[in-house]
């Protein structure tokens, strides 16, 4: 239900290029990573606070949220979900997708 409810908030708020990583078995942080682009500063802002608005809807008591001052990057941390609204740019620099994709190998296997 989580990921459903931050899937259809960004795709209410034209969020581009939307993506979401399974976390299971790589991590303890999160279950689901979601990413996601905005046209601008003012963008990036308004998908971030329209999230979490729902987020609080959906009984999420307060989700840690950082990066909301600059909105170049703004990480919304939802417990079981953590999602990363980027400008296209900052998301290009970050490419957080490959950091976290099908190749990253699990913590099980490094330690």
């Amino acid at each position: 239900m989580l990921v459903q409810t931050v899937q259809g908030c960004l795709n209410d708020a034209k969020a581009e290029d939307i993506v979401c990583i399974d976390l299971n078995g790589k991590t303890a942080l999160a279950d689901t990573m979601i990413i996601a682009t905005g046209r601008s500063n003012t963008h990036v802002g308004a998908m971030a606070e329209r999230l979490i608005k729902a987020l609080k809807e959906l009984g999420v008591a307060a989700p840690r949220v950082e990066g909301l001052a600059n909105c170049d990057w703004v990480l919304v941390d939802a417990g079981d979900a953590v999602v990363h609204l980027f400008r296209p740019e900052v998301r290009q620099f970050y490419n957080l997708e490959k950091m976290w994709g099908r190749d990253r190998p699990s913590e099980r296997q490094a330690g």
